[in-house]
């Protein structure tokens, strides 16, 4: 049987990656994003705006139960203390978090026993000068993860976290983050999306089964 794998923020970056690495593992891809997005054969797009969870459950309710759940869209405003903003924190929480608990809550009840979630989060969630707002959103993920490990274990479902850092991504480029210039990893290369990818489809493979509630940093170095 195909599997069916819901991945949000398709349209670019790793969540793009991950779909594409899906698909070329044999699954069956629903992606959730607001740009229409074709990554290839076996791949569904449904619009969705993340930053609107109220609008979220509607939308995934139709789908074919997932055997796995891919948080990956995201964006980052950064800034230091004086000039923090409080909407950037609203609006990174909602998409980074709220989003996800949404989409968790309406597709795990139906999620074959045995299923896998991979939320995205960032090698910044231990904290980083002028990421603050940023790193507290995916630090809360951490919380979300190793929580819902917990309760789904005796379903079989894994839950974890992929942590990178610097990534070849649009995001880079982002106006939001000018105040945070990106710093070349150790190893003198970004880190590239399909190498996240990899990681994610072997957690969200047969070999993945035991492992869960675990946070895995993809940093090429920087955090040494």
């Amino acid at each position: 049987m195909t599997r069916h794998a819901v991945v949000t923020g398709t349209s670019s970056g790793i969540g793009k990656a991950i779909a594409q690495r899906l698909l070329a593992d044999g699954w069956r891809v629903t992606g959730l994003s607001r740009t229409e997005s074709s990554p290839g054969e076996g791949f569904q797009w449904v619009q969705a705006d993340l930053s609107e969870p109220e609008s979220l459950e509607p939308v995934v309710s139709s789908l074919e139960p997932a055997d796995a759940l891919v948080h990956a869209a995201g964006f980052q405003w950064t800034a230091h203390l004086g000039s923090l903003d409080p909407s950037a924190l609203a609006g990174m929480f909602t998409v980074h978090v709220a989003a996800a608990s949404v989409l968790a809550n309406a597709l795990v009840p139906s999620m074959h026993d045995g299923g896998r979630i991979v939320l995205l989060g960032s090698r910044t969630s231990t904290g980083m000068p002028g990421k603050s707002h940023y790193a507290a959103t995916k630090a809360a993920l951490m919380g979300l993860g190793r929580t819902w490990a917990q309760e789904l274990a005796p379903r079989g479902i894994t839950v974890n976290v992929l942590s990178p850092g610097p990534t070849d991504t649009p995001m880079l480029n982002d106006p939001g983050r000018a105040a945070t210039p990106v710093k070349m990893p150790a190893l003198g290369a970004l880190v590239d999306p399909e190498d996240v990818a990899a990681l994610a489809a072997f957690l969200l493979g047969p070999h993945g089964k035991s492992i869960t509630g675990q946070n895995y940093v993809i940093c090429g170095g920087a955090s040494l």
